[in-house]
């Protein structure tokens, strides 16, 4: 979530006590317990890529508090988690509490719920809304708690939480590096830079040949770029979407890659990715409020990125035209954009006609939640900073949900997908398409109402980075957890039971 002064909600500095680490192999058993942990006492694991889970609390037999691990070197955010619960029971019904958010405005008051898989069972599903709790707890100085039942049925399954889709670096290293494979001459791989930890920061460029070795006409250019916040998986599957859409065989990728020049940087937070945070680099700093000075040592996939956006502004082959910045929100519904205010009527005019033909391709973009700015707060971000230094580009944030969105058609609410998110994607880059034709530089057909299928795009081996796609047949979800709170005790009803308003 990139911008909207009031969009994180309050924010708290402290918790009981500091929840440093993330969790490995922690079993919980009941106090005074002595001896090797029996099959029902829960172990909890957040010690792997992209988990997170700080702490956990016995309250019952039924009930666990757990903690979301602050991001590294800042205690102030504590969004995301994903952890692995295994040594379950069958048909063992538990109920936990995440109750250390640091914010309070939040899509669980609008029916967001979390994510669930499990070993035999690989496909990510929301927990039904029925069987979660958004709601001021007493236990825990009214901070806002998110309370969700759930009955393991099978004891041989791990059983995987997260907040949403997760969307790992490990994960694109496989996708690029599958991509790469292909040997398609329109696609180059670059590395940018290194992370503080030695990660890779990705520069993907897409352009026909033919289009490079052009020798008086100015390249229109488009950059890019993604996951500068780590836990707005969101955006990474947004952008593997424009990808997957511009590397296809689609007509309308043909006629982009022959006009235009494409330059993605998919992860602009490697480390953060990796350690699970939600919203900080491995130093603890929000990256997109550093646009303006980047450090080389403090932020230097930001630094590399800022310079080779300067460069290719520089460059008399280049005519930068736009800049996007992938993000996932917290708080509101559907897809949408924030741009710039500028003292230029024309250029303000200008950078409207994007976001109105997305709306038209896109039938879960928000013109309503669309909004131009110039809040002080956000001077440091990306949409900001570059909008400033780039004289004539467009500079956008895209937004997109963590939770729904409502068609333009119906106003009918359908939750997210894996596969919706990567739809907007290509949305985005068929859009591209119009804008161009709208202004001239592009004359030729097809229009981009020719609205591809997802089997089009994708070849056998891109499809199996889509894995976690693949679906069961048996739900994870049994009747009986209605029932779970039946086994509580009058207190921990209480605390259940006070919904937010």
């Amino acid at each position: 979530m990139a911008d909207k002064q009031g969009d994180s909600g309050s924010e708290s500095d402290s918790t009981d006590e500091p929840v440093v680490g993330n969790v490995n192999k922690f079993a919980v058993v009941p106090p005074n317990y002595t001896g090797k942990p029996r099959k029902g006492h829960l172990i909890f694991d957040a010690c792997f890529e992209s988990g997170n889970l700080g702490r956990v609390d016995y309250i019952t037999e039924t009930e666990y508090d757990l903690f979301i691990r602050p991001d590294t070197c800042n205690p102030r955010f504590r969004v995301w988690f994903n952890f692995i619960v295994e040594n379950v029971k069958s048909d063992q019904r538990v109920i936990f509490n995440i109750v250390n958010f640091s914010k309070t405005k939040s899509l669980y008051r609008d029916g967001m719920t979390p994510m669930i898989k499990s070993t035999s069972r690989p496909k990510w599903v929301r927990i039904p809304s029925k069987y979660v709790y958004y709601y001021r707890c007493p236990d825990h100085r009214k901070n806002y708690v998110m309370s969700f039942a759930f009955v393991f049925d099978r004891e041989e399954d791990v059983y995987q939480f997260a907040y949403c889709y997760p969307y790992s670096y490990t994960r694109l290293q496989n996708y690029l590096d599958n991509l790469e494979r292909r040997n398609y001459d329109f696609f180059t791989r670059e590395l940018l830079c290194l992370s503080v930890q030695q990660r890779r920061l990705d520069l993907i460029t897409i352009a026909s040949p033919n289009i490079c070795a052009k020798e008086n006409d100015k390249l229109k250019t488009i950059l890019i770029t993604a996951r500068v916040h780590p836990g707005e998986t969101p955006a990474s599957f947004v952008c593997q979407g424009i990808i997957d859409f511009l590397v296809s065989n689609h007509p309308i990728a043909k006629i982009l890659r022959d006009h235009l020049v494409f330059k993605i940087v998919p992860m602009l937070n490697p480390d953060g990715v990796y350690l699970g945070n939600y919203r900080c680099s491995l130093m603890g700093f929000d990256l997109n409020r550093h646009w303006q000075e980047p450090s080389p040592w403090a932020h230097p996939t930001l630094y590399a990125t800022k310079n080779l956006l300067m460069e290719l502004d520089r460059n008399e082959k280049h005519d930068m035209d736009f800049y996007i910045d992938l993000h996932a929100h917290s708080t509101l519904m559907n897809g949408f954009m924030y741009g710039n205010i500028y003292d230029d009527p024309e250029r303000y005019e200008r950078q409207s006609v994007f976001p109105k033909l997305l709306c038209s391709n896109a039938e879960d973009f928000s013109l309503t939640n669309t909004n131009f700015n110039r809040d002080a707060v956000k001077a440091g971000t990306g949409r900001r900073t570059l909008g400033s230094c780039l004289d004539e580009s467009h500079c956008y944030t895209l937004e997109v949900s963590f939770f729904s969105y409502q068609t333009n058609t119906t106003g009918q609410s359908m939750p997210y997908t894996e596969e919706a998110y990567m739809k907007l994607g290509r949305n985005v880059a068929r859009t591209f398409l119009d804008y161009y034709k709208l202004v001239g530089y592009i004359s030729i057909k097809p229009s981009s109402g020719l609205t591809p299928k997802p089997s089009s795009q994708l070849s056998r081996s891109q499809e199996k980075y889509h894995s976690s796609e693949k679906s069961s047949s048996e739900p994870l979800f049994k009747s009986q957890g209605e029932n779970v709170s039946a086994n509580k005790s009058d207190k921990k009803t209480d605390r259940l039971g006070r919904k937010s308003s």
